[in-house]
């Protein structure tokens, strides 16, 4: 365990000796790949250089032994410039062109083993290293040299090196399997890098969108809009968050924020309501959207109470002297996606613009509802009564302050 644990991180760490950290995803998977993939070629390389030399066959030696200092002057320059053109041209060049040059000078396919076979590394590689466009060359070049080598085969053959049978079938299966191990190392680490960066942009889009409506994005493109008739909005707001701002240092109010919204967060998903955005220092979520429920305006007040008693909790370890206010309505609204290019799911009409006067018009550390969210509410929750109140925008309104739920008993 331990050992393939090393291995792993020495791995890791040769994949990621090129990679900048201002590359993005596409590009550091592909520099990893072909790192890996020159390290992999260079370290096999020592199987020939080793047993032509011990031949007596010094020029053929020398064709792979080129190719390791070559390739290992290569990567360490990509170490230092992490320059991925020169790298994966330089790589391209000296797999494509090497191995066809090593069976000619063996004496072609029989006594090379088919070592051409290498070639073809560079021929797949190209997809993963370069656009599908530019592979193209690459792989004709293949094709040329498997086609003049197939015309040359009648000369070479007549002069072959002197390899023992025996070695020249080991080299034969070394040959097959070590293609077939690099390009399957290759295609490994392609799917892997794939699928984890996959994950990590369907990750970022479900923070964006909801998963209803972002798989039906990604099968209907194009505008999307729903009305929803049974809804509850909440808006929160940290009274004289302003203030705080101006007396205290950036990274301490973004990380006061982040605590508190990421707390709101986790209490959204766990009642299943929407987060809709935040806006500077207010919150918004949304419930019975984009699935309708029933209980839309229980499971909000139950989210808005765990707000206000969470918002306390956060308080006293961050060293806040603030209080929250939030506000509720009930009713229809529109929702949907607007943007080309960075999406927002977002919410319209009068219950939205209610929920946030009720929001603006209440008081510090309290949860002040309308008279639709109320009366789907009643019965099952503490409330006051502030009576009417002047609402900008929308003249007088009643409106009620949530306290609390209902004691057990008061529903016998």
């Amino acid at each position: 365990m331990g050992l393939a644990s090393s291995l792993v991180r020495i791995a890791r760490r040769l994949a990621f000796l090129g990679v900048a950290e201002t590359d993005v995803d596409a590009t550091r998977a592909q520099k990893a790949a072909l790192t890996l993939a020159a390290v992999l070629v260079t370290i096999l390389a020592v199987v020939w250089v080793g047993t032509y030399w011990a031949l007596g066959l010094t020029q053929a030696a020398v064709i792979p032994f080129l190719y390791q200092v070559a390739s290992v002057t290569s990567l360490v320059i990509f170490a230092r410039t992490k320059s991925y053109r020169f790298f994966r041209f330089s790589q391209a060049t000296m797999m494509t062109l090497l191995p066809f040059l090593l069976q000619w000078t063996l004496g072609g396919y029989v006594a090379s083993s088919a070592v051409s076979l290498w070639a073809l590394v560079a021929a797949i590689g190209t997809l993963f290293f370069f656009t599908a466009d530019e592979s193209i060359p690459w792989f004709v070049a293949f094709l040329a040299l498997t086609l003049l080598s197939g015309l040359l085969e009648p000369t070479l053959s007549q002069d072959p090196a002197a390899i023992p049978d025996v070695i020249r079938i080991a080299f034969f299966v070394l040959n097959v399997t070590g293609v077939s191990l690099t390009a399957y190392v290759l295609l490994q680490y392609a799917v892997r890098a794939r699928d984890e960066a996959f994950a990590r942009s369907e990750g970022l889009l479900l923070n964006v969108l909801p998963r209803a409506i972002a798989e039906r994005l990604k099968r209907e493109p194009g505008v999307i809009a729903e009305a929803h008739d049974e809804v509850t909005v909440l808006f929160a707001d940290v009274v004289d968050f302003t203030l705080f701002t101006e007396r205290t240092e950036p990274k301490r109010v973004v990380g006061v924020l982040d605590e508190i919204f990421s707390a709101f967060d986790a209490l959204a998903e766990r009642h299943g309501l929407e987060k809709i955005k935040t806006i500077g220092d207010a919150y918004m979520v949304a419930s019975g959207l984009p699935e309708p429920r029933l209980d839309h305006a229980q499971a909000m007040a139950e989210m808005a109470l765990d707000m206000q008693a969470e918002f306390g909790r956060l308080c006293e370890p961050l060293g806040l002297d603030l209080a929250i206010r939030i506000g509720m309505d009930s009713g229809p609204v529109i929702a949907g996606v607007i943007g080309r290019h960075k999406f927002i799911y977002d919410l319209w009409g009068d219950t939205v613009n209610t929920a946030s006067r009720m929001e603006s018009h209440g008081l510090a550390g309290r949860i002040q509802v309308s008279e639709s969210a109320y009366r789907r509410l009643y019965d099952q929750y503490e409330f006051e009564d502030r009576g009417e109140i002047e609402v900008k925008g929308k003249g007088r309104r009643r409106a009620y302050l949530l306290v609390g739920r209902q004691a057990a008993d008061a529903f016998s």
